[in-house]
């Protein structure tokens, strides 16, 4: 955990989160490194979905696609986003994704530039959002990605896909840009200060495997401001987001709690993640409370009054 997040964990005031850590029974942790390609969540996501995930090849864009209507079959696909790289002297940094202010307009033309040019080495694009293309090809079915979560804002060298495989897709990423060093949206983009789209991230690789069903849980997702404040390195707010979600999504699971309804919660950092859910037969809150707390203390290893900041800055 950064020095500023455990900072900032050790501040939070989360009544709600407090009382389901220690109303709900705890999994074992789910233990991953700040190494590993793919982010705690996205193996959380793969796991919901009936299969185990590979490091680097989770097909969250194959899920996507599938879950949006379209026929998958057995064709690999990915994510593209374009990007900013800023090249130093040493080493080559991606730009918060969230900072570049790229409108709907301006990538639908950066799009349809690019596009030619995936076609050519076999790969099928769509636009789905200004920073979200679909790409299907044969290329991304045994090619492991980082997670654009690892490189939002970071030093992308360790995270470059090393592969042989992954040979043309770097050589695609300089044709694309030195096709776009010179386009009209960057040239537009620089004159009212913003930085130029001169590349791409591929992530979210490979093809759905057999075993994988339809999303269990509709109201299963990620909450996004939290990943967001924290790939920004932004405590503050983070720390906001947490009130938020307290006062709200966790106070609404521990009214759940109370009408009886079967409940559970996955806490996610950058290297571990642990789900904590009711019992089954879960009777009176206060009788549960009484039956569990010693057994989630011990479990824990911390006190009740700093349960929450042991348990983000143990993930």
């Amino acid at each position: 955990m950064a020095e500023g997040c455990g900072q900032a964990a050790a501040s939070l005031n989360l009544p709600h989160l407090q009382r389901l850590l220690t109303a709900l029974s705890p999994s074992p942790i789910d233990a991953g490194n700040e190494n590993a390609l793919s982010m705690p969540h996205e193996r959380m996501l793969a796991r919901s979905r009936g299969f185990e995930p590979a490091d680097g090849l989770i097909p969250l864009a194959a899920v996507e696609a599938r879950d949006s209507g379209r026929p998958v079959d057995n064709e690999a696909w990915a994510w593209i986003t374009p990007c900013h790289w800023h090249v130093a002297m040493d080493h080559i940094t991606m730009s918060l994704s969230s900072r570049l202010q790229a409108t709907e307009q301006d990538m639908q033309a950066v799009f349809e530039a690019v596009r030619p040019y995936f076609e050519q080495d076999g790969i099928k694009l769509e636009f789905q959002s200004p920073l979200r293309w679909l790409a299907r090809g044969e290329i991304f079915r045994d090619l492991p990605t980082a997670s654009l979560d690892r490189v939002d804002g970071a030093d992308i060298d360790r995270w470059i896909p090393r592969a042989r495989a992954a040979s043309a897709l770097r050589r695609l990423q300089q044709e694309t840009q030195m096709l776009l060093y010179t386009h009209p949206v960057n040239d537009k983009r620089q004159a009212a200060g913003l930085l130029p789209i001169n590349s791409f991230w591929i992530s979210a690789t490979g093809a759905l495997p057999p075993s994988a069903t339809p999303l269990p849980d509709p109201r299963l997702s990620v909450i996004a401001t939290l990943r967001d404040a924290a790939l920004a390195h932004d405590w503050a707010a983070w720390s906001q987001a947490w009130r938020e979600v307290d006062s709200t999504q966790l106070a609404a699971l521990c009214t759940s709690l109370d009408k009886g309804h079967p409940i559970s919660l996955t806490l996610c950092g950058e290297r571990n993640s642990q789900t904590w859910s009711s019992s089954p037969h879960r009777g009176d809150l206060r009788t549960h409370l009484r039956k569990h707390l010693g057994l989630v203390g011990a479990r824990l290893g911390f006190l009740a009054g700093r349960r929450v900041p042991a348990v983000l800055q143990a993930l």
